[in-house]
């Protein structure tokens, strides 16, 4: 429902209607974030705001709109939750917001992590209390009426707000696209999104079914023999990496038999570090 837009001067890219493509530009996305996070450090600001009012060269605002997150959920959910996840909690303060719709408010499309990183919400008309729970934390939105009828929940508010939203017919929206369209415009900051298979593999978040040995597996053995017991974040903080890219090397330890089984949250004992010292 979005390609009516494509032509307004705004669109860093054409409006992405394959799935397969979506993985790349949100990895994109976290390049193009951190990369802000290291021009703010070089220049001593701690957000966007600061950084434009000190910086001559001004940062753009990005917004991100997804239309059905269902779709994508049930094509890489894994990297998809991971990478919206990521880019809401550490978006803000490098100016990159996102929008996310869906028609299927199920636990497997918002699933607790999504949740949890999207405090402000918005519901329209759904079936069932369940739903309405799952969207706004409370019921209500499945007596709304339709045609707009929507509860909207802000970050700082305690309770939802009803609202009317406005409907825009396909004539309007061609007559916007074509205003804008037709508006000269000032320079636009270019953006790459793309990224290459280098910067790929530095922002790729492993799938579970991956079966390719992580890179940093032999730096791992090398922590294991120097311990005589080894945790999941021992690894985060010796080879500073995220904890999905830990658990998933502990696993691969456990499978080559250098570290013994998972006991809840303790720390695994090294079973080769007295013979190999």
């Amino acid at each position: 429902e979005l390609t009516p837009y494509n032509g307004i001067p705004h669109l860093i890219t054409p409006v992405v209607v394959e799935t397969d493509k979506v993985v790349h530009l949100l990895k994109g996305l976290i390049r193009e974030m951190m990369d802000r996070y290291r021009r703010m450090e070089d220049s001593g600001a701690r957000n966007i705001e600061s950084f434009n009012r000190s910086s001559p060269e001004k940062m753009p605002y990005i917004v991100v709109a997804i239309d059905e997150l269902a779709d994508l959920m049930m094509t890489a959910a894994f990297d998809i939750e991971q990478s919206l996840c990521r880019l809401a909690q550490l978006g803000r303060a490098t100016g990159i917001h996102l929008i996310i719709a869906t028609q299927r408010p199920s636990v497997d499309v918002i699933t607790g992590l999504i949740k949890a990183n999207f405090p402000s919400r918005i519901s329209f008309g759904v079936t069932s209390q369940v739903d309405s729970r799952t969207i706004i934390d409370t019921t209500g939105a499945d007596k709304l009426l339709g045609k707009g009828d929507m509860l909207y929940l802000p970050i700082d508010g305690t309770r939802p707000t009803r609202v009317q939203n406005v409907f825009i017919s396909d004539a309007e929206i061609d007559k916007i696209v074509g205003f804008w369209s037709q508006t000269p415009h000032r320079y636009k900051p270019v953006i790459e999104l793309q990224i290459n298979h280098d910067t790929e593999e530095d922002l790729k978040i492993p799938t579970e079914d991956s079966s390719k040995q992580d890179a940093l597996l032999d730096k791992a053995i090398e922590l294991a023999h120097r311990h005589a017991k080894l945790s999941t974040s021992l690894l985060q903080r010796r080879l500073r990496i995220g904890y999905p890219r830990a658990a998933r090397l502990m696993d691969e330890l456990e499978d080559i038999g250098i570290v013994g089984p998972s006991d809840g949250s303790k720390s695994r004992d090294v079973i080769i570090s007295s013979s190999l010292n």
